[in-house]
């Protein structure tokens, strides 16, 4: 008679109680789960912890980067720990950790993942503009210890580059772009969702103990399709891993909702806050050239502040989201990476 011992797992195995004599012995067979593949769509997977070089000193320690703008929309660099005060659920909290690029320093390092929209919708001029737009992000960032990883994505999102700090090895990327296959579906979710978990299981948190910039920079015409991941998932574990989106909008957008450049009609993954909701930043490429806007995007991405502190006791470990909100000098608009953090529970502290 077939039998299943109680400690082998049901679907896993077909297991036969053979009798030799008075002794039962048992002979297992390994067969496949009738359950089709599904996409793995876990930051953290199960039994795997966060990556080694987080900073384990600091396990309680929330930070949130704060790019701040002037009236003209420009960084502003020069300002100091205390110009800034950090509320938790309305309580302010004292700073334990505060970190900003200044030109004299040591620049902040840097992971960023392109991802790159291959879909049949964009045309063969912007991917060759988009090539050397790129290329003028990556120089622009070029003082920086920085690693960068390549995705493309349409039908399905596909790994052209992992993370690498040599130019060499992201040009053949990029040359590889226009010869992937594209596809009538946009999986932009799909994308963004594998992109922040390479940066959690490959970008280490801190290098050299200064915390890494993680973002995750979307080229996209605008048009999410047949994704297998929600905006909310995606935006829920980028908060989580305190990565940044930012998001690309192509001038086929533009052209394909019948509009001008200049007062374009707000695309699915703007209306969703995928990049406003992470700290990033959503923007339409022009028609003639790239390079200026990437080149002020990367301005942008080294431009944050870090703001960290230790919630209390109760806070740390209650199961419960907890809203954060950063307040600056007036007269400056204040873009945080994150709107708050979710608290472990008390059972999953101990590791219960």
């Amino acid at each position: 008679m077939l039998k299943t011992p109680p400690f082998i797992k049901p679907l896993s195995w077909l297991c036969l109680a053979v009798v030799f004599g008075a002794t039962n012995v048992w002979i297992c067979l390994a067969q496949e789960s009738a359950s089709p593949a599904q996409r793995p769509r876990q930051v953290f997977p199960r039994n795997e912890q966060q990556p080694d070089d987080v900073l384990k000193i600091d396990t309680d320690l929330v930070s949130v980067d704060v790019v701040a703008n002037d009236v003209d929309g420009r960084p502003v660099k020069n300002l100091r720990q205390e110009d800034f005060k950090v509320y938790v659920d309305g309580v302010a909290q004292p700073l334990a950790f505060f970190q900003v690029e200044r030109r004299s320093g040591e620049p902040r390092p840097f992971a960023v993942v392109f991802a790159l929209d291959i879909s049949g919708s964009m045309t063969a001029e912007e991917i060759v503009r988009l090539k050397s737009a790129l290329a003028a992000f990556e120089a622009k960032l070029s003082s920086h210890r920085a690693v960068y990883a390549v995705m493309a994505f349409g039908m399905n999102v596909k790994m052209l580059q992992k993370f690498t700090s040599e130019p060499d090895k992201l040009d053949r990327a990029f040359e590889r772009i226009a010869r992937e296959p594209n596809g009538l579906s946009t999986h932009t979710y799909d994308a963004v969702d594998d992109a922040i978990r390479l940066l959690v299981r490959h970008a280490p948190r801190t290098f050299e103990r200064r915390l890494m910039k993680r973002a995750v920079l979307v080229v996209t015409d605008g048009f999410p399709v047949g994704d297998t991941v929600s905006a909310r998932t995606v935006i829920e574990r980028a908060n989580a891993a305190d990565a940044s989106i930012y998001v690309v909008t192509l001038p086929s957008y533009s052209r394909m909702m019948a509009v001008s450049a200049q007062t374009p009609l707000p695309t699915p993954l703007e209306v969703s806050g995928l990049a406003d909701l992470t700290g990033g930043r959503s923007v339409y490429a022009e028609e003639s050239n790239y390079e200026p806007l990437f080149r002020a995007l990367a301005e942008e991405v080294s431009s944050a502040y870090v703001l960290a502190f230790y919630p209390s006791e109760q806070k740390r470990s209650d199961g419960q989201f907890h809203n954060i909100r950063v307040e600056g000098p007036g007269g400056l608009s204040l873009r945080q990476s994150r709107p708050g953090f979710q608290a472990e529970g008390k059972n999953r502290k101990q590791g219960q």
